[in-house]
């Protein structure tokens, strides 16, 4: 019989998670994760313990279930294995229209405070423009000390280089479809992956509240520790406090929970954790302290690659399972140098041998 983990209902659609892990290292039965309702998740470990798998996992369920979407945002480039299932598409170098940010997201975004001149001209701008040209052209006619137009125009050239703001970029109808779309970020600055973090989660959570026939949409966050504090916080910290409501669910991953504001983790009914080791990560998921964990939380996370410790609110119940293995190549997995190889070849001075081998800050005889 299969358990299901963060069931809120009799019955519903659910997603296969893994099995549960004896004590002895066996594997019993097998465990799922509730699909049918909104559900703020939090999936934790330190890198390589199987963080990005098991949130690929989940992606998986979810682009096969009727009923619900899934949207990832993927800074490292590990989901493009998904793109190999015919219920997933790849869209790299996402771009969003420039009035998805509001005036005030674009003074956070490029760092300009808006009670003085270049913010407040700034603000402006991106109040009355819907694009980035028409941002420029606001900026370039005011009646402002030429000084102010230039420091704003210059700020605004640093946006423009990102790439990522277009007329025509994603809105939220095109990412609440069935299925899983992956926004491939990697190489996209820290700034602009906040950019369209934001524009995404505003944007399902707006539409989610104008319509109730749509696919109930999920946002999984990858390394969400580098935009929760950026203009994106805005917009995750209003899933993460209200968007059980129109049915939206979050789930953020990190390699560094200790970096995530205190809401994040308050918030969240579902926790899998994998290995941790850093006490202010192990200290700052411990502040969850439900009641029916028995025990201390840090000696009962696992050392396992793929073993997970799940805390979950709707059953008040913790256990410790293993993540069932990918149908969709992962991509997240650790380089080895023994894996790769050199199209050169090698020269004579090339190979060291173990004797030519000094200690840090010795010399060589």
């Amino acid at each position: 019989m299969t358990s299901v983990l963060g069931r809120s209902a009799d019955s519903g659609q659910i997603g296969s998670l893994g099995h549960y892990l004896a004590t002895d290292g066996s594997r019993g039965a097998p465990v799922a994760i509730d699909l049918e309702g909104p559900h703020v998740g939090l999936v934790v470990g330190k890198r390589g313990s199987g963080k990005s798998y098991t949130l690929g996992v989940l992606a998986e369920e979810i682009g096969t279930t009727a009923g619900v979407s899934g949207i990832v945002v993927d800074p490292m480039g590990a989901f493009s294995g998904l793109a190999a299932a015919p219920f997933a598409r790849t869209v790299t170098q996402p771009t969003i229209r420039a009035d998805a940010v509001p005036p005030a997201g674009w003074c956070q975004l490029l760092d300009l405070d808006p009670a003085a001149g270049p913010g407040a001209l700034l603000w402006r701008a991106a109040a009355t423009a819907d694009t980035l040209r028409e941002m420029r052209a606001v900026v370039d006619t005011a009646g402002v000390p030429a000084e102010t137009r230039r420091a704003v125009l210059n700020h605004l050239e640093l946006a423009a280089s990102w790439e990522t703001f277009d007329p025509s970029g994603l809105t939220a109808a095109d990412l609440q479809t069935q299925g899983v779309t992956v926004l491939e970020t990697s190489g996209t600055p820290t700034a602009a992956q906040a950019a369209i973090v934001f524009a995404v989660a505003r944007g399902v959570y707006d539409r989610a509240l104008r319509t109730d026939d749509e696919p109930l949409p999920w946002l999984l966050v990858d390394e969400a520790h580098a935009v929760t504090d950026t203009v994106a916080g805005r917009a995750i910290r209003t899933l993460l406090t209200r968007g059980r409501h129109p049915g939206v669910s979050l789930v953020l991953a990190t390699q560094r929970p200790a970096a995530l504001p205190a809401v994040a983790i308050s918030q969240a009914d579902l926790v899998v954790s994998h290995r941790l080791t850093a006490g202010p990560d192990i200290d700052a998921l411990s502040r969850t302290n439900p009641t029916y964990l028995d025990g201390d939380l840090a000696t009962q996370l696992p050392q396992g690659v793929g073993e997970a410790l799940v805390v979950d609110d709707a059953t008040e119940s913790a256990v410790t399972i293993t993540i069932r293995e990918r149908r969709t190549p992962h991509e997240g997995e650790t380089p080895q140098a023994s894996k790769r190889r050199t199209d050169r070849s090698p020269r004579p001075d090339d190979h060291v041998t173990p004797d030519e081998v000094v200690a840090p800050g010795t010399r060589s005889p």
